[in-house]
């Protein structure tokens, strides 16, 4: 797909998910005013409710407690209203007179004074009763507030009385919560007057109307990231599939090349001996010989080398585990390579220090492993390469180091350098060959054999490759 069809459509799809969230928030916000309208309403029902409760306290009072009083001074004493009567009275309490006055403020009981008097246990069991009534399990406060005195009587289920010769008014939390609450009614109001009001605060409303609306808010949330997630791996998969793509093209081009090569010179071999001038010498045909077998190895390996990966990529392959001395595979290979490096103008050293070379491994594999990562640094190094190849122990196994001077990589290419196909890039120089298959095999060998392999580069500078096998697998 090219690239700006794909980045055309994640901009689209971009568009898409901020529309949805932002749709989504907007619907979840017009759920919580919803649940603020009811809840007010709910609060509402509540105020009236316990307004007529105590309204209908006090008119049973004054139509049947005062008989009762009299007929019990002592027994209803800690009554507030009987209270101021009993204060008020001598010794001939029982007169007629008083009975009369008694009957007369029982009767008829001012706004004030009962505002004054209601009873703090009732009006807590009220108030939580009704808050259940209407489905309110909400942390709240609560209090009467005295017009008169401009202060709250009661808070909380609490009297709450300023002392004589001190202002009225006592500030505390509670108070200021209250007193800025916008749930209240007026309590025993008449015509002319209001002598205070019921008041409700709640401390959490914004966490208990958000509370009602958590399930959607975190059902949006997971399935709007579930589609972040799935768009965000299918681009990354998209542009890796579409980098796979180019590095494969690049590998057939790349085999093409190494194929074309070979091919053409063992056709030009077999045409030269073939002609008649040649046929006949028989040294010609010897060294027309000689050169078809040696590139028909060289094509030959390189064959091998992709099959070796496809059998690696199906996990067919079986290690032929044995005690071997990992010196001498580093030595054989450092041999090897010496006679390119040394053609260059460069130096190969060996820096063996390791105290316990002999590890249980494959040979055969292991020994490919360092002639890969020489021959890499041979390729990717200046014109006169310097190449040292190191090893030490650790605990329980041995690391390899094998370090160039040459191009280095940048950081981009040290994250995909053990890819399948991929190869570095080196600006003008066409002179490196490769599938790019040799760092994807050695990676797939060193873990086979339950090691590790990374890399340490520095652009133009070189880079180190360092290679740990455990003793026993």
């Amino acid at each position: 797909m090219d690239k700006k069809i794909i980045l055309i459509i994640i901009g689209l799809m971009s568009t898409a998910l901020i529309g949805i969230a932002i749709m989504q928030a907007f619907w979840i916000k017009w759920q919580v005013d919803l649940n603020e309208t009811a809840f007010e309403d709910k609060i509402t029902m509540v105020l009236n409710q316990v307004k007529v409760k105590l309204e209908e306290d006090f008119k049973r009072k004054e139509e049947s407690s005062e008989l009762f009083t009299l007929k019990n001074p002592n027994k209803n004493k800690d009554n507030p209203i009987v209270g101021r009567i009993l204060n008020s009275v001598n010794d001939d309490f029982k007169s007629n007179r008083l009975r009369q006055q008694y009957k007369s403020t029982a009767l008829f009981l001012s706004p004030q004074t009962k505002i004054e008097n209601i009873d703090k246990d009732k009006l807590d069991s009220y108030i939580e009763e009704e808050l259940k009534n209407n489905g309110l399990n909400i942390d709240h406060d609560y209090g009467i507030y005295s017009n008169e005195n401009e202060d709250f009587l009661i808070v909380n289920g609490n009297y709450h009385v300023a002392q004589m010769g001190e202002s009225s008014h006592i500030e505390t939390q509670e108070n200021r919560s209250l007193y800025n609450s916008n749930y209240a009614i007026t309590l025993f109001n008449t015509e002319s007057e209001s002598p205070g009001s019921l008041k409700l605060f709640f401390a959490n409303k914004t966490g208990y109307l958000w509370s009602k609306v958590w399930v959607s808010l975190l059902s949006s949330l997971f399935f709007t990231g579930l589609i972040l997630f799935c768009f965000v791996y299918v681009v990354w998969i998209n542009f890796r599939q579409k980098k796979v793509s180019e590095m494969k093209s690049d590998f057939i081009n790349n085999m093409t090349h190494e194929f074309k090569t070979p091919i053409a010179t063992i056709s030009l071999a077999t045409d030269s001996i073939t002609s008649d001038k040649i046929i006949h010498d028989e040294s010609k045909i010897k060294r027309f010989a000689g050169i078809i077998k040696q590139e028909n190895k060289r094509m030959l390996n390189q064959v091998e080398k992709v099959l070796q990966m496809a059998t690696i990529d199906k996990e067919e392959f079986k290690l032929k585990l044995s005690m071997i001395d990992i010196h001498d595979l580093i030595t054989t290979a450092a041999q090897n390579m010496n006679l390119k490096v040394e053609h260059r103008g460069g130096t190969l050293h060996s820096n063996l220090q390791a105290k316990q070379s002999i590890i249980e491994g494959d040979k055969n594999h292991i020994s490919n492993i360092f002639h890969n990562l020489l021959d890499n640094a041979e390729k990717y190094s200046s014109e006169k390469p310097e190449i040292t190849i190191s090893s030490r122990n650790k605990k329980n196994g041995i690391e390899i180091t094998v370090k160039d001077n040459g191009i280095g990589m940048t950081k981009d290419s040290i994250k995909n350098i053990f890819d399948k196909f991929y190869r570095v890039h080196t600006g003008n120089r066409h002179d490196v060959k490769g599938f790019g298959l040799g760092l994807s095999y050695v990676k797939a060998l060193v873990t086979a054999h339950k090691g590790t392999i990374s890399v340490e580069s520095e652009l133009n500078k070189g880079s180190s490759f360092l290679v740990f096998f455990p003793f026993n697998q």
